[in-house]
């Protein structure tokens, strides 16, 4: 899924940019040119992996003057919380960690694709989650990425997807 797309975005634009993660198999514009909300996207790859690398490698991209959002479509997500991969049939169930920090003071708005990349600043997301209260659940991979996202991403501004700020609090 390719979000906040200009109206008058087209396919041979988007295949500029995305090809680089690997070899694309269909794009599907919608919203495209009608309505006054933004136009999105449905970006299909050869590979998942490619995907994988697809929405790393590009959610919050400028491009020309909006910051994309880039995620995996909904058939691809769990319930309960987003994962750090997609999962294919055959794929083993994701590992959970106990490198697990509590985020609070998150905006209204908030998702859990908005934590996952707000806290990728600290290292590797493998699970990441939010509640109604204003809270979110964030796994890490590593030990280390955990500690580094306690010292350096407490205080830190966190904007959702509608732009909504706010100053988050990290603990254990």
């Amino acid at each position: 899924f390719v979000g906040n797309l200009l109206a008058n975005e087209q396919e041979k634009e988007l295949e500029e940019l995305f090809h680089r993660y690997g070899r694309i198999r269909s794009i599907k514009l919608k919203n495209h040119g009608g309505g006054r909300s933004p136009s999105f996207a449905f970006i299909t790859f050869q590979d998942p992996q490619e995907a994988e690398n697809a929405v790393s490698g590009s959610n919050g991209y400028k491009f020309c003057s909006c910051c994309l959002r880039v995620e995996f479509a909904r058939s691809c997500r769990r319930a309960g919380g987003g994962y750090g991969k997609s999962r294919g049939n055959n794929a083993p169930p994701h590992r959970r960690t106990e490198y697990r920090v509590l985020v609070s003071e998150l905006t209204p708005s908030r998702s859990w694709q908005d934590l996952k990349d707000h806290m990728r600043k600290a290292g590797d997301v493998c699970y990441a989650d939010v509640h109604k209260d204003g809270t979110g659940i964030v796994e890490f991979v590593r030990k280390d990425e955990m500690e580094y996202a306690l010292r350096k991403l407490e205080d830190t501004k966190f904007c959702s997807h509608k732009r909504e700020t706010s100053y988050i609090r990290v603990s254990v």
